[in-house]
């Protein structure tokens, strides 16, 4: 059974980093994309940040181009978000998720067959 479970969420002043965490268990396969999405108070959920698992390349969304970081420790079984550089606009709830195997990345949540229960982010002025 796959399970992801988000941490590292938190209250931030704009322009401070924070660094997500989405421990991985159960998840076996390597032709695959695993990613965050976010979802703002009264909006719908958008990528923010997605890794092909085969040769670690990455996309992101243009708004957290620059100041995202996605990244994976196999070691640890985790996937990363490191952020930096907040902005008031980046306040959300971000969710890890996961494809099936042979899945390429995608921006549409529907995508994606496994999600955490996601993890907290408050940027202020």
């Amino acid at each position: 059974q796959v399970q992801l479970v988000e941490s590292g969420g938190g209250s931030v002043q704009a322009g401070g980093s924070l660094r997500l965490s989405c421990a991985v268990s159960g998840y076996t396969y390597s032709r695959s994309c695993m990613g965050w999405f976010r979802q703002a108070p009264g909006k719908g959920r958008e990528g923010v940040a997605l890794m092909y698992i085969d040769d670690r390349g990455s996309v992101y969304r243009d708004s957290v181009k620059g100041r995202f970081t996605i990244s994976q420790d196999n070691a640890k079984n985790t996937l990363y978000l490191q952020m930096s550089s907040l902005k008031p606009e980046d306040t959300a709830m971000y969710y890890c998720v996961a494809t099936g195997e042979n899945s390429g990345c995608s921006w549409g949540e529907l995508w994606y067959n496994y999600w955490g229960q996601g993890t907290q982010v408050t940027v202020s002025t």
